[in-house]
This record gives C-alpha cells, structure tokens and sequence, in this order.
C-alpha cells in the first residue's frame, strides 16, 4: 500500500518545496521594501484618524483635532511588523506559482482537456484574489476604520498598536482575497464533477446565512463593513452557480423520465419474447 502512494508524496514534497522556495525568496525581496510597504498599508488608518479629526471640529463635537496615533507599544516591534508586512506581500507575490503548484499536483488525476486549464485556474485565481484584497483596501477598510475610530472619539484619544492594526488588517485582506476565489473553487469542483448548478442553486440559502456568518468572524464589529462583504459573496455565489451550470450542467429531469419510459416498454417486449 505504501508503494502505491510514495509516487503522490514523492510529487508533494517536490510542489512543497518550490513553492516554499518561491515564498522565501519574494520574502527578501518583499522586505527591501518593507518601509513602502508599511507606509501603504497604514494608510488606510491615517486617512481615517485624519478625518475623523477634521470632522469632529466640523461637528462641533471637540474644541480641537483629534491627535490620534498609531504607536508600538514593543522595542522590536517595527522590525516584527515589518516581516508580517513583508511575508503577506511575499505571499500575495507568490500565489500564481503556489496556484500552479496546486494544479500540478491534481493534473495527473485529470482528462488531458482537463489539464490544459491550468492558465485559467492560475490566472483567475490570482486575479480574483487580488480583487478581493483591492476592495478590503479601498471600499471596505475606509468605511470601518472611520465608523470604528469616530464612535467615541469625542471622549477617547485613539491610540492604535501597530501590531494589533497588521493582524487586524492583514486579517481581512486575506479573508476578502480568500473569499473572492469562491468561482475559481466553484469551477474547480465543476471541473472534477463534484458539483452541478441544481445542486448550487438548492443551497443558496443556507450559503447566504454562512456568508454572513462568515463575515461577521472576518470583519469588524459593525453592521456596515459585514454587509460590505456578505453583499459581493453572494453576488459572487450567483456569478459561480452560472459558471457551473456551463462547465457542469445539471441533467434534465424530463430527458431521463423520458429515457426510463422508452427503457420500460422494451424490457415488456423482451420479456414477452
């Protein structure tokens, strides 16, 4: 039995390794970066404590601008923040070729048509993925670091821990990023015949209560940021019932009643004979 599988493990541990290789190396060159990286990746939040502050002299809700600040609160915690910053970018960097050693590893269990969608399935998943971190980035973080920082700015100074903010924030990028591959799993699983569009199309509504679930674990405590999630997954669930329903359709039930009342008169007749 172990001689049937070493081939498969011997093929994982060579998909591991590249990919782990890959991801080593856009680290180094990820962390050259680190400052500009940090530097956008704060930004967000600094556009948020600034306009929380113009708004409260605007509101008459504070005698002065809110000075908020983003501190570390560790003697190393630049250096640290800076290589989370730098191994999610890494990782970011890296997803066609994890994606492709993905696809190498299932493409001997594939139709050699299967196999040639190897660049779809890179491609697209890299893309959806970085879509779905573009708008935690630019929709989702502006509206939730601003309603999160204004309630009860008018009484606290906000102080934010730097390495709490890139937990935080890395947190919903990947959570987005992960999400929006939801047609590129969606495919895959057509792709193997595991799933079909009656079968999407029954689950819809228990896939919108878990969407919701789902976004209120990865974003912040308030009713805005998980709509701004929940909204573009289910949207993003019907878009993948329509490229299911193309790759792996569901059978017609009329064609197959239709097929058993012909079997059915010709199993009469030859039991006739």
């Amino acid at each position: 039995m172990f001689d049937d599988i070493r081939p498969h493990l011997v093929e994982l541990r060579k998909r591991l390794v590249i990919s782990v290789v890959t991801l080593i190396v856009m680290f180094f060159i990820m962390f050259s970066f680190s400052q500009e990286l940090l530097t956008w990746l704060v930004q967000p939040l600094n556009d948020a404590l600034v306009s929380v502050g113009k708004q409260s002299l605007t509101d008459g809700t504070a005698n002065f601008a809110i000075d908020g600040k983003v501190t570390t609160n560790q003697i190393g915690g630049a250096f640290f923040v800076a290589m989370t910053v730098s191994f999610f970018a890494a990782l970011i960097a890296s997803l066609p070729i994890i994606l492709a050693q993905i696809w190498l590893f299932v493409a001997p269990a594939l139709y050699a048509n299967e196999k040639k969608l190897i660049i779809p399935f890179v491609v697209g998943g890299t893309v959806m993925f970085a879509l779905g971190a573009a708008f935690a980035y630019y929709v989702v973080t502006p509206f939730g670091f601003d309603f999160l920082i204004a309630f009860g700015s008018f009484k606290f100074t906000p102080l934010i821990n730097i390495e709490d903010y890139v937990g935080f924030f890395t947190k919903i990028m990947f959570g987005f990023g992960i999400a929006f591959e939801l047609p590129i799993f969606a495919y895959g699983l057509a792709i193997l015949g595991l799933v079909n569009d009656k079968q999407m199309s029954g689950f819809f509504r228990y896939a919108i209560v878990i969407i919701f679930i789902i976004s209120a674990i990865l974003t912040p405590p308030d009713v805005l940021t998980q709509s701004l999630m929940a909204v573009p997954l289910v949207v993003l669930y019907g878009v993948s019932i329509i490229i299911v329903k193309f790759v792996n359709p569901a059978e017609d039930e009329e064609e197959d009643e239709d097929e058993e009342d012909t079997e059915e008169p010709l199993a009469l007749e030859n039991d006739n004979k």
